[in-house]
């Protein structure tokens, strides 16, 4: 069923008063969703039948139907995405998702990357027309009828494609969570506001959540009147995109003849210019390396084109705190090659969504090295006094521990110069583990074969179980396996017997290759498997921390299984390389829906029989 749906008003800030209320704005596809006993419809704003690209969605809808039965026929306002957390759908997927036509394809991708109908109003609900209910009421509808749905009323990573969407009196709280994740923006909508067909409606206020990054000019296109911004990157010029939105009247007129006065070639389309005209811009967010939604805020007079970096934009393209600051930005922090603390930064910040959820909640033990690399480095558990207030800590043992939940924690950590993050298993809040890891520690790195070797038979032995694990370079010399597991599942005692078990039967197997030996002096040149570092206090480098490495910034990268080869080598893995690699996938990618508990339970039960 097709209805052209209400549109809501650019704004540049958020209205505030008791009469708005306050929505997460999701990036993906608009549609109307309507469910009957006949027909299940997904129709876009244009009337394009959805349905077929997103299979599962309308699966889950078939295979529930006796849960809307009681609401039939009824229909909802809302927003196709592919989550990435609560405050952001990866632009990205839902577009590659919107061009695929091969249903063999589209079946790969539903199951691989399965996306989300978000609902964020009710239009009908068992032939009552809603559409004339005030929004307050409509809201106040459609979360009971998704609470007897049984379908999740907050927005989140899970196996139910069709979630409400919440409302939020105060937006002060949701706009902090939207900045943190990187979110599109919010929707601000009147509480009286009616729904209408078709109407772009000022009672609906969308303010997007804009970056701002320094640019220099180096073009302009005279068939469509845009302008070329681009930055260095290792002083090659990288264009970033172009724009022509927010330069009206008299600045647009002066650039374009200071651009035509010095310009360095120009055929049919474009007049090109050398670096020399600094502006800054605001955009939503860096697509495939090029700006979405780029407009001209302002001239930068006062900067000179060597200012205007890839690195800085990469920074830029994120959204900090406030009371983030960046100090010494050029400082070396590694020699060969040279790796500055805004390269550093940038990679944080472009790794976060991926490293961030390994640490959540998780008592943060840092390695800082306030000299680089190559000076003294020290660890630190204690949040210091200076650290802003945005930063969250949880006490224990007299020690007041960071928790690093948010980016702007992580870049501030970074801005302190902490290159290496240690996580424990567990969460602050409990003293059960939530994974298991095995540390395989070759003597050297030059014996790092041997950590191949022992991780491949450690997968056989795992595959004979069937039980599902994540390979992950320490960053130094060694490989580790990560197994996940549900929160307060098993204690400590259970896991190491498990562990315990594990290394005993690879050591009894390969007694020149492998040992469970404590101290260095006897274990010759055998691997150790490190079981007993699996215990509540100790911890393990985070996926994606880098390590402190002076020979070269080599992170601890999550692996597929496939790459766990002879040709497997810990220098491979730059903080440049393992960007380039999360531009496809993280190999960790499920990881969070992946526990092992039922495989771990029957293989604890098996060493208790053995036992007796």
């Amino acid at each position: 069923m097709y209805i052209k749906p209400m549109l809501p008003t650019l704004s540049a800030s958020i209205p505030s008063g008791d009469q708005w209320s306050y929505e997460v704005k999701y990036d993906g596809f608009r549609a109307i969703l309507f469910i009957s006993k006949e027909a299940i419809t997904l129709t876009s704003r244009n009337g394009k039948d959805l349905g077929p690209l997103f299979p599962e969605i309308i699966s889950y809808i078939h295979s529930s139907l006796s849960r809307f039965e009681a609401f039939m026929p009824c229909m909802f306002d809302g927003e196709i995405v592919f989550l990435k957390n609560p405050y952001k759908g990866s632009f990205e997927v839902i577009q590659q998702r919107g061009r695929m036509r091969a249903p063999e394809k589209i079946s790969e991708s539903a199951e691989k990357n399965p996306c989300t109908y978000l609902m964020f109003d009710i239009l009908e609900c068992n032939n009552d027309k809603t559409v004339s209910f005030d929004y307050l009421t409509r809201k106040n509808k459609l979360k009971n009828t998704a609470i007897k749905c049984d379908l999740p009323i907050e927005p989140r990573k899970c196996k139910v494609p069709l979630q409400y969407v919440p409302s939020f009196t105060q937006y002060e709280n949701i706009w902090e969570g939207i900045q943190i994740f990187n979110g599109e923006g919010l929707v601000a909508k009147e509480k009286k506001g009616k729904w209408e067909a078709g109407v772009r409606t000022k009672s609906w206020l969308k303010v997007k959540n804009y970056k701002n990054a320094l640019f220099f000019i180096i073009g302009y296109d005279k068939k469509n009147g845009y302008y070329k911004a681009g930055v260095f990157k290792n002083e090659k010029i990288i264009e970033a995109g172009v724009f022509s939105h927010g330069l009206e009247g008299a600045d647009r007129d002066s650039l374009l003849k200071v651009i035509k006065d010095n310009k360095v070639s120009e055929n049919s389309q474009w007049i090109h210019i050398e670096p020399a005209i600094c502006v800054e811009l605001q955009f939503l967010e860096l697509y495939k390396n090029q700006l979405r939604e780029p407009s001209f805020k302002s001239f930068r007079f006062d900067q000179s084109p060597s200012e205007c970096t890839w690195e800085k934009l990469k920074l830029h393209a994120v959204s900090l705190h406030e009371d983030v600051q960046i100090t010494h930005p050029e400082k070396p922090l590694w020699e060969n090659p040279v790796i500055t603390k805004t390269d550093y930064l940038a990679y944080l910040a472009e790794v976060s969504e991926y490293m961030l959820p390994f640490l959540k909640n998780k008592l943060l033990t840092v390695i800082r090295f306030p000299h680089g690399t190559f000076g003294e480095r020290f660890y630190q558990k204690n949040c210091p006094e200076y650290a802003p207030d945005f930063v969250e800590t949880a006490r224990q043992d007299e020690i007041d521990f960071i928790l690093c939940n948010h980016l702007s924690t992580l870049i501030w950590l970074g801005n302190q110069l902490a290159i290496e993050f240690h996580i424990p298993f567990q969460t602050f809040d409990s003293s059960y583990p939530d994974e298991i890891v095995f540390d395989l520690d070759p003597p050297s790195r030059d014996a790092f074969h041997l950590a191949v070797s022992a991780a491949l038979e450690m997968r056989k032995l795992f595959d004979s179980f069937g039980l599902v694990s994540f390979p992950k370079l320490s960053g130094s010399k060694g490989i580790q396996i990560h197994i996940p597991i549900s929160k307060n599942r098993f204690t400590y005692d259970q896991t190491k017997q498990f562990t315990s078990f594990i290394a005993s039967y690879l050591v009894t197997a390969f007694p020149d290759d492998f040992t469970i030996e404590r101290l260095k002096k006897n274990r010759g040149n055998r691997l150790y498997i490190d079981y007993i570092q699996h215990a509540e206090g100790k911890t393990i480098v985070a996926p994606y921390s880098v390590r402190g490495n002076t020979e070269g910034a080599y992170v601890a990268a999550p692996l597929r299984w496939e790459e766990v080869t002879s040709e497997l080598h810990v220098s491979a893995f730059t903080m440049d390389y393992v960007l380039k690699r999360i531009e496809v996938d993280c190999p960790f990618h499920d990881y969070f829906s992946s526990p092992q508990d039922e495989v771990i339970g029957k293989v604890l039960e098996f060493i208790e029989k053995q036992k007796g």
